[in-house]
């Protein structure tokens, strides 16, 4: 920067994408991003997804809130850009999760940053989910939560892709139930059906 420029937040996201391998804008900031949202909060905090564990810089953190994860929510054989594309007259340098990938990513939030009840009304407005995107993820998913959820949520709110998270959800496998406590002891009680 030169003395008297202001950071900019699409600016320092381009650059921390040059630094941090498979950074990308996802779950409930993709979603807001791409015009699905349920509260506009009163500051905003970004949901950025990488490929590795790390901290983000202080410079960036304390004007940009953010919460910044690596969970390997798919296997080796998705390539690694599936699912995330720039913003139509975005950055071609910041990449952003399509409404399937941020779905998917949003539901592995649930019970660590992301309520269940909020998470239920965002899903509820995906009704126009791109099926065969959605398949294919999917297919690569490797936690049971995120398939359970799916396919829980899907058959609750009557989704057009239910049918196509539960066959995942059964294809995963997993015990008959999958139980876990949230941070905010929210209790998740994911039984197969």
């Amino acid at each position: 920067m030169l003395p008297g420029d202001t950071l900019t937040r699409d600016g320092c996201l381009a650059y921390l994408a040059q630094h941090v391998p498979g950074l990308h804008v996802g779950s409930k900031t993709a979603l807001a991003w791409r015009g699905t949202r349920q509260n506009v909060s009163f500051k905003e905090i970004l949901t950025l997804w990488g490929d590795h564990a790390r901290h983000l810089p202080h410079w960036f953190t304390r004007r940009f809130p953010s919460c910044y994860q690596a969970t390997q929510l798919f296997d080796t054989e998705l390539p690694k850009q599936f699912g995330l594309q720039p913003l139509p007259n975005g950055r071609p340098d910041i990449l952003v999760s399509v409404p399937e990938r941020a779905l998917l990513e949003l539901l592995s939030d649930v019970g660590k940053t992301q309520s269940l009840q909020e998470t239920r009304l965002l899903v509820e407005g995906l009704r126009t989910l791109r099926e065969k995107t959605l398949d294919v993820l999917l297919a690569h998913t490797r936690r049971i939560k995120v398939a359970r959820l799916a396919e829980r949520l899907g058959k609750e709110l009557d989704l057009p892709w239910a049918a196509t998270a539960k066959r995942h959800s059964q294809r995963i496998g997993g015990g008959k139930r999958w139980i876990a406590v949230a941070k905010t002891g929210e209790r998740l009680d994911l039984r197969r059906t």
